[in-house]
């Protein structure tokens, strides 16, 4: 039944997931790899929550947008280089409004550097058995063919 299910999701890929047991119940070309686009931040969103509950930054700390975070095209809330705003606020933006310009201001206030927070990324990712991942930058903005996922290690990366 499920094998029937498969063959009617639309999706190229997918990966139905139980996900107190991490038990596969379809799959459809789930380790065929992609570019995660935007789904890249819900592992932006994942280091941000864990700096948050390590105690490592706090919801009223002030982020100080840079020139790079400001150059973001894309998906944007359209921030100014210089623009001060709370951690819950760039959080939101990220959240809501898919954000990249929030997204990179959030990687460089944790790790000073995008390509700093990016290796935490893949660090991360590795850690969590995601065997088919390699992350560019933060927010999902890049065209590199080495950024790249599989909806196994989505749903991983979202359990």
């Amino acid at each position: 039944e499920l094998n029937q299910v498969a063959a009617e999701v639309s999706a190229p890929h997918a990966l139905l997931m139980e996900v107190s047991t991490g038990t596969v119940l379809m799959e459809k070309a789930a380790d065929e790899k992609v570019h995660p686009a935007s789904v890249t931040k819900i592992m932006t969103l994942l280091l941000i929550l864990e700096a948050l509950e390590d105690g490592k930054i706090a919801l009223s700390d002030m982020v100080t947008v840079s020139e790079h975070a400001a150059s973001m095209g894309g998906s944007q809330v359209f921030l100014e280089e210089g623009e001060i705003q709370t951690v819950e606020t760039l959080i939101k933006c990220i959240v809501i409004a898919s954000g990249n310009d929030a997204s990179v201001a959030m990687a460089e206030h944790i790790c000073g550097s995008e390509q700093e927070f990016v290796r935490h990324m893949n660090e991360r990712a590795e850690g969590l058995g995601m065997k088919n991942t390699h992350f560019e930058d933060c927010c999902g903005l890049t065209e590199s063919p080495d950024h790249y996922t599989t909806a196994r290690d989505i749903a991983i990366m979202s359990s």
